[in-house]
């Protein structure tokens, strides 16, 4: 079978460019404000605890007379730096080439190793004044190359209440498992598959769940936060500035709810719905896009329920999803234009489950098991199971410090991916691989 040979290439590069634009959020800064340990905050940085997540949905506050940066000691500056210099192998099988056949006739399996490092996170945020908070992330590629992960400012519990909170600006859509606090760091693992997962021959770039978008946010919580709502709506731009695509959005819904099982500890379930809209074409001149010209509005829509629960030293979240896009989106197609015969909306069911083994705060053992199974293609001339994912992950952490002035990591990670017949020559199976040893610090 023909399929699109890139389709190798774009999973390569998607997965790079998110490990090297990770953004979880660890600040050292706000142990040094507050003078708490990061273990305060933390279960095993960069993981949450009852306690962080409290402190996050408060606007970073703990709700004293001193969260106000005027009653700060001058000298406290509140930035962090994070990177995470390391080696890394990487493989992949049935990569397209050229051969004496000519041009893309050929595949073969391409490894690769050596030093690398990954691009930096510069992490500012805190509060501006009592209740009105900010998240500055500028963030760089390897090269050097910056652009601003997130930027928002949030204004908290407006009528002197938590359940009226207002978030505007870039930033992360509230998913209780959030990637940006993701263990995981290698190029085939260091991201949720189910938050970026696009059926071969989908065109739909902006239903990222992973991805912070620009828009306003709307979060209520009850004062000890076991009750968490939010609603969320923003530009269908996937986040990127210069409005890519003109007078079409997205929202966001989510609630969920925490509860103590005895000797447990703090268990929680939740769902979300995510649905939206986005131009298929734009006008052009000379055959470029013109700004702000988008047409062709079609829909689409992700759905699922989540949960998120301790086992002694056991930590579990588990996650489930269903998504469909339009036609239009799955088969590439301009509104504009004529849809292929046996044409139709691709749906698809995601899961994964993600066992942590948290042997203290200063030592994590993580696995995933990730899969992604089509339920209707896009043509119905395509096999059923075109498109399916497994991805295996397996990791340590091991903590040598976690100070209010610094966390230091060392990571080992073991990633494996199979995609079913998306090979661009043959139309077979395709698998990759990614072996990660490394130093994960800020400060």
């Amino acid at each position: 079978m023909n399929l699109r040979p890139r389709l190798c290439t774009v999973l390569v590069l998607i997965s790079s460019f998110l490990f090297i634009a990770t953004d979880a959020h660890a600040f050292p800064a706000f142990a040094r404000k507050y003078g708490l340990r990061c273990s305060a905050c933390h279960v095993a940085w960069p993981i949450l605890n009852d306690f962080g997540w409290r402190f996050k949905d408060n606007g970073y506050q703990l709700m004293n007379d001193r969260d106000a940066p005027i009653w700060q000691n001058p000298s406290y500056w509140p930035v962090s730096f994070r990177m995470t210099p390391n080696w890394h192998r990487e493989s992949a099988d049935k990569v397209q080439v050229d051969t004496a056949a000519g041009p893309g006739t050929g595949e073969v399996q391409i490894t690769s190793n050596g030093f690398d490092n990954s691009g930096l996170d510069i992490l500012a945020g805190g509060t501006l004044y009592k209740n009105i908070s900010f998240l500055l992330v500028p963030s760089a590629d390897e090269t050097g190359a910056f652009h601003f992960e997130s930027v928002w400012t949030q204004v908290n519990n407006l009528f002197h209440t938590p359940w009226v909170n207002i978030k505007f600006g870039k930033f992360e859509l509230d998913n209780w498992i959030s990637e940006k606090r993701i263990p995981s760091l290698s190029a085939t693992g260091g991201f949720y598959q189910n938050y970026h997962f696009e059926p071969v021959g989908d065109n739909n770039f902006v239903a990222q769940l992973g991805d912070n978008q620009l828009g306003i946010q709307w979060l209520g919580h009850s004062a000890n936060d076991h009750t968490r709502v939010s609603a969320a709506l923003f530009s269908s731009n996937d986040g990127n500035p210069d409005l890519v695509n003109a007078n079409s959005y997205s929202g966001y819904f989510s609630a969920s709810q925490g509860f103590d099982v005895g000797g447990l500890g703090l268990q929680r379930v939740g769902g979300y719905y995510f649905v939206g809209s986005a131009p298929t074409y734009s006008l052009t001149n000379n055959s470029v896009a013109i700004p702000g010209s988008s047409l062709g509005t079609k829909g689409f829509y992700r759905a699922g329920f989540f949960g998120d629960f301790y086992i002694s030293r056991f930590q579990i979240p588990v996650y489930y999803q269903h998504g469909s896009d339009s036609k239009y989106f799955g088969t590439a197609t301009p509104a504009n234009g004529v849809l292929p015969d046996g044409a139709q909306d691709p749906s698809w069911n995601g899961f994964f489950v993600e066992p942590r083994f948290i042997f203290n705060p200063q030592l994590l053992f993580f696995q995933r098991d990730e899969f992604v199974r089509m339920s209707q293609q896009a043509l119905i001339t395509n096999p059923s199971d075109l498109g399916n994912l497994d991805v295996y992950t397996f990791g340590v952490r091991w903590y040598p410090i976690m100070t209010s002035r610094a966390g230091f990591a060392l990571h080992g990670e073991y990633s494996w991916l199979k995609q079913r017949k998306t090979a661009p020559v043959t139309g077979t199976d395709v698998t990759s691989s990614s072996v990660f040893f490394g130093t994960d610090f800020d400060f």
